[in-house]
């Protein structure tokens, strides 16, 4: 593909993977979207009436493909999957997703190529653990969308209460994308001030830590209560992930990757703050962090590896480790050489 043109390939054209495309579509970012499903009728469907709107925004190719028409993509987003249902847990998905993976990653990824995979089906850590280990593709290559929209809905929480705008706000959320997330309220600062500096200096009630985590943690539960889905806020959490990758940002996202000797956890997706460029995820930021949020992190580390081990996930694919892959990667002419692990 000439080095102008930029293609993205999303797999699942349900309502995530729709709303990540139209996100995609008033971007301007790409030259090509590719919907890929199961269900071809749908899919066809949704691609005309994306295709529709091609009089309003920048030139773009819409279509409906196969498997192999994803291998030629910059970026290869996998949304296919059971969504998640009133009252049910990220983690009660993983038997039903994690044999749609087996099934179709296969098809999708051409192992010689340069695509990175973006995993957004849930529950999102286990599963890019699961793409690591089935793909054998080296842990820079394959990304999950993580907490970047925890890490939104958290920014937007404190925007609310101190009357500041959420862009001026740096606050994360890290850890497994569901009920053992961890908010770092003791990093969290708007123009590098504490909350509670802001606060007194706008002469405003500081948040109420224990409200706001329990909304962030709570938030898709509410939303599908009352809709049924989530779908709106993560399509455009991953439009700029895919911005971040396709621009060489060198931004900060918390997306979800392997973890290898970061505040002690090995072997384990899960998000973090991490630099992430057109190689993708290429390093982890080890941030400091107060006891209590290091021994809510190492016991959310410790349910997504039960859940792995429980999946027999550390059997998938043909590699017994993907961390030497990375090693070689690293070696090779151009690769940025901060280092992807700690």
């Amino acid at each position: 593909m000439p080095s102008d043109l930029r293609k993205i390939a999303v797999v699942g054209a349900g309502s995530v993977g729709t709303s990540i495309a139209y996100a995609l579509l008033m971007s301007g970012l790409v030259s090509e979207i590719v919907l890929v499903d199961i269900d071809k009728n749908r899919a066809e469907g949704e691609a005309m009436d994306l295709a529709h709107g091609a009089a309003f925004v920048k030139p773009i190719k819409i279509f409906v493909g196969e498997y192999k028409d994803c291998r030629d993509a910059d970026i290869i987003v996998f949304t296919a999957g059971a969504g998640q249902k009133p009252g049910e847990t990220r983690l009660e998905l993983v038997h039903k997703n994690t044999a749609v993976l087996r099934s179709v990653l296969p098809q999708v990824i051409d192992r010689a190529g340069d695509s990175i995979l973006l995993m957004v089906s849930n529950p999102v850590d286990v599963l890019t653990y699961a793409a690591l280990r089935l793909t054998g593709l080296p842990p820079n290559r394959v990304i999950g969308s993580g907490t970047v929209l925890d890490s939104s809905r958290f920014r937007h929480l404190i925007s609310e209460n101190c009357l500041v705008e959420p862009r001026n706000i740096h606050a994360y959320v890290i850890g497994e994308h569901g009920d053992s997330e961890i908010l770092l309220w003791s990093t969290a600062n708007i123009a590098g001030l504490s909350l509670e500096e802001f606060c007194n200096w706008r002469n405003t009630p500081c948040p109420n830590r224990q409200t706001i985590t329990q909304s962030v943690r709570n938030a898709a539960y509410e939303i599908i209560a009352r809709k049924g889905a989530t779908y709106y806020a993560i399509g455009l959490a991953v439009r700029r992930i895919c911005e971040c990758i396709l621009r060489d940002e060198n931004s900060i996202l918390t997306v979800s990757g392997l973890i290898e000797g970061v505040h002690g956890i090995n072997d384990v997706c899960l998000s973090m703050p991490c630099l992430v460029n057109r190689q993708g995820l290429v390093r982890v930021l080890p941030v400091p962090l107060e006891d209590a949020e290091k021994e809510a992190l190492l016991k959310s580390a410790a349910i997504l590896h039960s859940i792995q081990e429980e999946q027999k996930l550390g059997n998938m694919g043909d590699t017994k480790s993907v961390v030497p892959k990375m090693r070689a990667f690293k070696q090779q002419p151009g690769f940025n050489e901060s280092p992807y692990l700690h």
